[in-house]
């Protein structure tokens, strides 16, 4: 196959990118990113080991760009990864989401919709979500599948938009997709604006970590490496036009993470003195902020056989080394240019 990953410079999309390298049958692997903010290339050190690897720094903005690595590319699968992600920036900036999820995703739809016009056979569209579009859950039951769309924020708004054009494109013109929809991911590369690590980040240099309302605020959380088998598997043996729900089956509440990561820290780096949790302070809540994610990914496990392998004890543990062993690669991605 020759693969598109777009994205493929961010958190997922890297982990997504060292996991396809070791995978036979990928010809050419073609890594489209505008390196954002989130996105950087120190996150692919190594990857010009691939021999058909290829980097195009394309914004998914610009339509004949676009248009252009499909074709130059002769690009047979694509894994759209690339979005705007962040809740916080979506409410004080929602036009960028608008712009590069929505918009974004349909130039991607239409460079491959022309690109395969002449038959579609043997070739994949796979659209990564997110199970924010679902909405909020209660204290019971969990997200599926046939879960009405209810997204509260502007990012999730636009990644539900986006979805529904994938699906849109598979019921009227027959293009090949698929869709993902996947639970809060953790894992190394994460972008230091996230909760896991922005707590290690503020841990370290002994400052207060911040917690949203009365922490009690629930998410499942995944590992990445089960994610991204998640997504290789998807779309390799998924249905056309089916949905799969991707989740770590290990639910938490905020301020149960942070007390774990708290303690990781101080077991880590007994040297910072210990005490971590009265580090905790509780901050203003986010607008709109969901009470409760939680995935029910049966359909996955029936149909295709995959299931998370990480526990999150294991998974947060080897997060925070990471974090803990890579503060020259945290200091290089958050020492560039941030948007206004």
């Amino acid at each position: 196959m020759n693969l598109l990953v777009t994205g493929g410079a961010g958190f997922i999309g890297s982990n997504l990118m060292r996991f396809l390298a070791q995978q036979p049958g990928v010809r050419r692997l073609v890594n489209l990113d505008c390196l954002t903010y989130a996105g950087h290339l120190e996150n692919l050190d190594g990857m010009e080991a691939h021999s058909g690897y290829v980097f195009e720094e394309t914004d998914l903005r610009d339509w004949a760009a676009v248009r252009g690595v499909v074709q130059r590319h002769e690009i047979t699968h694509v894994i759209h990864l690339a979005a705007e992600s962040h809740v916080d920036r979506s409410i004080t900036g929602p036009a960028d989401f608008i712009h590069t999820n929505i918009v974004g995703t349909f130039h991607l739809l239409e460079a491959c919709r022309d690109a395969w016009a002449g038959g579609a056979e043997g070739r994949r569209f796979l659209q990564v979500s997110t199970d924010e579009v679902y909405g909020s859950l209660g204290p019971e039951g969990l997200f599926s599948e046939t879960t009405a769309y209810a997204p509260n924020s502007p990012y999730s708004a636009s990644k539900a938009a986006a979805d529904m054009l994938v699906r849109s494109y598979h019921h009227t013109y027959g293009l090949p997709v698929l869709i993902t929809n996947a639970s809060n991911n953790h894992g190394p590369h994460q972008f230091p604006e996230k909760l896991i690590p922005v707590a290690v980040q503020s841990l370290l240099a002994r400052r207060p970590v911040p917690v949203y309302g009365d922490g009690q605020n629930v998410r499942d959380w995944l590992h990445v490496d089960d994610h991204v088998r998640a997504l290789w598997r998807v779309l390799k043996e998924g249905r056309a036009g089916e949905t799969y729900n991707i989740g770590g089956g290990q639910e938490m509440t905020n301020l149960q993470l942070v007390e774990r990561l708290c303690d990781l820290v101080d077991e880590l780096r007994p040297d910072l003195g210990g005490g971590s949790r009265k580090l905790i302070r509780f901050v203003a809540d986010r607008p709109g902020h969901d009470r409760r994610y939680a995935i029910d990914f049966t359909k996955i496990t029936q149909e295709l056989g995959w299931r998370p392998v990480r526990t999150l004890d294991e998974g947060l543990r080897q997060t925070v080394t990471w974090y803990l062993d890579h503060q020259d690669w945290v200091k290089a991605v958050t020492g560039k240019q941030q948007p206004a």
